[in-house]
């Protein structure tokens, strides 16, 4: 992907941002669901700043797929400040580490309705015991700062008194339901991030990531966006689901990256931070139309099954405000219409 003329400029992008990047500089970081859609912008970001600069911040990736992280990350396996961890964070991470590891990014997480519906003791104990075990391991090896990514679906559904979600909203979620167990696992792992902050003095930031989008999707997710994008790159046209009044924030990748770095080396201890952009709020039947358009397809509706619809959100309207990292210098520099016709320019290349 890195040799993509297009995603390498995104990841340029981000790695030149101004930030106080002095704090990774010689230091390292531990990131989980390192093979994931943000996981591996993220580290195809730090390699990039350990090649072209004199950076010396060492990567340890965290997954539990080994074929499929060494597929993603060839370029890095000889490289000294890259290593790959096989793990699941289902477990205690016992490793023999000499040094600290200064700062765990956690990003591993189930994140789409396939995986609600399908494995939702899993996707309840990835955001729960996963999360305990990674605080756990960073109290016990002198990290500097932890990074919890959450979501923007611990808002649960607008009650119809605000427009934008800030970061102490909080809807209406159902919690006696299969799906309520991603969101009440995401507010449970917040949570935790709170507890070890106070009894063992962490370092936290919460930084909350709307729907997130971009050409390292990987392609079993069953996101609504990430299946009108494969849809789009294979010249089909689009399935709408639903009626598609369902209104959002969604984040191209790399702004989503550049969203999580500004939390963790510049956000307050203690705080949560949701990356999002009002030029990036869109429901999902124009969404639906927008990539249509820009393959030359268009959408067509389609009932969708038992197992589908069960892991599908209920929250209709989640639009979220950002204005909270945007005033520690955060911007998006894409909306919803360049974000997507990036992704299908980057992923039509690699096809």
């Amino acid at each position: 992907m890195i040799t993509n003329k297009l995603y390498y400029e995104d990841v340029s992008l981000v790695a030149n941002m101004d930030l106080p990047w002095e704090k990774l500089s010689n230091a390292s970081i531990m990131i989980t669901g390192a093979s994931g859609l943000i996981g591996s912008f993220m580290v195809d970001v730090l390699m990039l700043k350990n090649i072209n600069e004199s950076f010396g911040c060492k990567v340890f990736a965290v997954g539990r797929n080994q074929k499929k992280a060494y597929e993603i990350f060839h370029d890095y396996l000889d490289n000294s400040l890259f290593e790959f961890i096989k793990h699941d964070i289902n477990y205690p991470l016992h490793m023999d580490f000499s040094d600290s590891v200064d700062y765990v990014l956690h990003l591993a997480s189930n994140t789409h309705p396939l995986a609600y519906a399908t494995d939702p003791i899993g996707t309840i104990t990835a955001n729960i015991i996963g999360t305990n075990n990674l605080l756990q391991f960073a109290s016990e090896h002198n990290t500097r700062r932890f990074a919890f990514a959450s979501s923007n679906e611990i808002y649960g559904e607008n009650r119809g008194d605000v427009e934008f979600f800030s970061e102490d909203y909080c809807g209406y979620i159902n919690s006696n339901t299969m799906r309520a167990g991603y969101p009440e696992s995401k507010r449970c792992g917040e949570a935790l991030c709170q507890a070890y902050l106070k009894q063992k003095g962490l370092e936290i930031v919460i930084p909350r990531l709307t729907r997130s989008y971009g050409p390292t999707m990987l392609m079993t997710d069953t996101k609504a966006i990430s299946q009108f994008i494969r849809k789009a790159i294979d010249g089909e046209d689009i399935i709408l689901k639903s009626a598609g009044n369902q209104y959002y924030s969604y984040t191209y990748v790399s702004d989503a990256v550049s969203g999580l770095l500004t939390a963790l080396l510049k956000g307050v201890s203690g705080e949560a931070y949701n990356i999002a952009d009002i030029k990036s709020d869109i429901t999902l039947k124009e969404l639906a139309n927008l990539i249509a358009n820009s393959v030359g397809r268009k959408v067509v509706f389609e009932i969708p099954d038992d197992l589908e619809r069960s892991g599908y959100s209920t929250a209709t309207k989640a639009r979220i405000d950002g204005s909270k990292l945007q005033n520690l210098g955060w911007s998006a520099k894409y909306d919803i219409t360049n974000g997507i016709q990036r992704t299908i320019d980057i992923l039509m290349d690699k096809k």
